[in-house]
């Protein structure tokens, strides 16, 4: 069999998420995708994909072959457009997620100025508020925030956050500034459901992290809405310190209770490529790490 058009079915496969939609990517009948990928299977003497009536997924070792596959056929294409003349350009299809709210303030600028500069490229971006599965819908960047969980993905600090308590000035001229957490008793609080359905903070109390429950006079399902609650003066808003650099910076909001915040919260730009990074993915890491890191809101 032909192992690189079988490596090629293969990855339109599991990045289209079924035979019928790899077909119509590949431009072939659907009865040859089915066929390459059993003769694939067949070829490796392992099952590579988990097929039911309604979902194609790769099983624990087609995954594993997905990543390689997917390495190799990169490393295919940067050899031809090496020996095209073209391999200092980068072009192609890429696709970056990141967090809602960071990803509209902090990445999509980053993204304009990439399209900006590479004319051959295409960029899709996933702003959502959940971690994407790289495999699943075909991403080749992320940017997270928070601790990562230990994984064959490559990544590169760029930063950390905050998790801050914040009012307006009025709000605290008319109802005092809160010191300590049993302090926020007397406080009208603004939960983001977003974060955590149940209305629960989070503090450093003598070196151990202690929660604070509280009955919020204000639920919000986004940290946006929760800010501007906090800013037109109704109370006390925790949200992370990227999220409000601006209002604190033009005095509309005041961090309290600082002494009392958890540890800082790193900021990563993740990719799978490894070491040899395909042209238009490594052209957007290097952008998109050189601007992060120098954004003062983010360090």
């Amino acid at each position: 069999m032909d192992r690189l058009q079988g490596m090629r079915t293969f990855v339109a496969v599991v990045e289209s998420g079924g035979f019928t939609a790899a077909a119509r990517k590949l431009d072939v009948s659907l009865s040859v995708v089915s066929r390459v990928v059993t003769e694939l299977e067949a070829h490796l003497g392992v099952r590579l994909l988990t097929r039911t009536t309604r979902l194609v997924r790769p099983t624990d070792t087609g995954a594993a072959y997905f990543e390689n596959c997917r390495r190799i056929l990169g490393e295919i294409e940067e050899a031809e457009l090496s020996a095209a003349g073209t391999h200092g350009t980068p072009r192609g299809h890429l696709v970056v997620t990141a967090p809602t709210l960071f990803g509209a303030r902090h990445v999509m600028p980053i993204v304009v100025e990439y399209l900006q500069r590479y004319p051959e490229v295409d960029v899709s971006t996933l702003l959502l508020d959940r971690n994407v599965n790289f495999v699943d819908e075909g991403v080749d960047v992320a940017i997270r925030i928070g601790e990562l969980s230990s994984s064959s993905l490559q990544a590169v600090q760029v930063g950390r956050v905050r998790r801050v308590v914040c009012a307006a000035p009025s709000y605290l001229e008319r109802h005092g500034t809160p010191r300590t957490p049993e302090d926020l008793a007397s406080h009208a609080l603004i939960h983001t459901t977003a974060v955590a359905l149940t209305p629960e903070w989070r503090f450093m109390v003598k070196g151990e992290s202690v929660p604070l429950r509280f009955r919020p006079r204000l639920s919000t399902t986004t940290n946006d809405s929760a800010i501007r609650a906090a800013v037109a003066g109704l109370g006390l808003a925790r949200v992370l310190s990227y999220q409000v650099a601006a209002e604190l910076w033009a005095g509309e909001l005041r961090v309290v209770m600082a002494d009392y915040e958890p540890p800082q919260i790193p900021i990563h730009v993740i990719h799978r490529e490894g070491r040899h990074a395909m042209q238009k993915v490594r052209a957007f890491l290097d952008l998109a790490i050189d601007r992060l890191r120098a954004d003062k809101s983010l360090n």
